[in-house]
């Protein structure tokens, strides 16, 4: 089979011709379709994080394609079946995380595309237990974003307890943030759209953003708190800087939701006082369950929500990484095998 390799990190990755993976016991092999270019995959690339994965390796974990073959102890009804592989591969199953529904929080769990290799392939192996089945009204090239960009910002929507009315601020419209806004809306809030590109903002507005504003030639924080302040900030840009702005800009009572993940262990100072008195949340959000992506797929099968993507070629994947980090990729790109 066909796959990018990361060799060594901060390298370009290499496309090499490598033996389709066997299932083992408890895994399925699926013949990849669609698979998503995150941000994260460039961090694991490039070897930015405190905990860093071993090259050589494939990075990706926004597959989807149907089972092929199933290892020992999975059911043959798989076989055929469209699936996603998302960044949680697999948990322990049993800590108490995983038993109360947060198995994205198990000190075991295994990460597609970081700890085994991931979807950057035709084919992967994957744990049968961590897929999730795609429902036929959603394409291939959708639900590869939905996979990761959808239910993370989706989760972080959840975790942040948005109630209708209350106002939202969206910092990073991307592949990430282009969703948020759509995840905002339909929980009632009204939306602020931030960014430093207009035509990022451009898409905002197409999907309903009801306030923008261009962080390269305004305060975000003093253009937020003129129309109301934030209930609730949600950061998508790998920036410490951004975080900051979030946090400045909140009401009392505000929650922080911290989602994109900068670089060499990037730290934000918070002001104890103001978080104290003003009674700020600061919340760490990451991804979200196999139940939040199945509720992710059913609203997008529904008419909810719509993914702005662009395809590639696996072998434009350098290419690729470098219009994600030079902020001209429109939203998601997406290889297409």
């Amino acid at each position: 089979m066909k796959a990018a390799v990361v060799t060594e990190f901060g390298k370009p990755l290499e496309i090499q011709e490598l033996p389709v993976p066997e299932p083992g016991a408890g895994q399925v092999l699926v013949r990849l379709e669609a698979s998503g270019l995150c941000h994260t995959d460039i961090h694991a690339a490039h070897g930015d994080w405190p905990v860093k994965p071993t090259p050589p390796f494939i990075p990706g974990h926004e597959g989807v394609g149907p089972v092929e073959r199933v290892g020992e102890g999975v059911d043959a009804a798989l076989v055929g079946k469209r699936v996603a592989i998302p960044w949680l591969g697999s948990s322990c199953g049993h800590c108490r995380y995983c038993v109360s529904g947060w198995e994205t929080l198990c000190a075991s769990q295994v990460n597609t595309g970081y700890s085994v290799d991931g979807c950057y392939g035709e084919y992967v192996v994957a744990d049968a237990g961590a897929v999730v089945e795609v429902p036929d009204g959603v394409s291939s090239l959708d639900a590869a974003p939905l996979t990761c960009a959808g239910v993370t910002t989706y989760k972080a929507l959840k975790v942040a307890n948005v109630v209708p009315a209350e106002r939202v601020a969206v910092f990073g419209i991307g592949g990430l943030g282009h969703l948020a806004v759509q995840y905002a809306r339909l929980f009632g809030a009204f939306v602020t759209a931030v960014d430093i590109e207009p035509d990022k903002l451009g898409v905002a507005h197409q999907l309903g953003a009801d306030h923008l504003v261009n962080a390269r030639t305004h305060d975000p924080v003093e253009e937020i708190k003129a129309v109301g302040g934030a209930d609730v900030a949600i950061v998508l840009a790998a920036s410490p800087k951004v975080f900051e702005q979030a946090y400045r800009s909140l009401n009392r009572g505000g929650r922080l939701v911290c989602v994109a993940l900068p670089g060499d262990d990037a730290a934000i100072k918070v002001p104890i006082f103001e978080t104290v008195l003003f009674g700020i949340s600061v919340i760490g959000s990451i991804v979200g369950t196999r139940q939040d992506l199945a509720e992710v797929f059913a609203l997008h099968a529904a008419g909810r929500t719509r993914v702005i993507a662009e395809t590639r070629r696996l072998d434009q994947v350098n290419d690729a990484i470098d219009e994600v980090l030079g902020g001209r990729a429109e939203a998601r790109l997406v290889f297409e095998f």
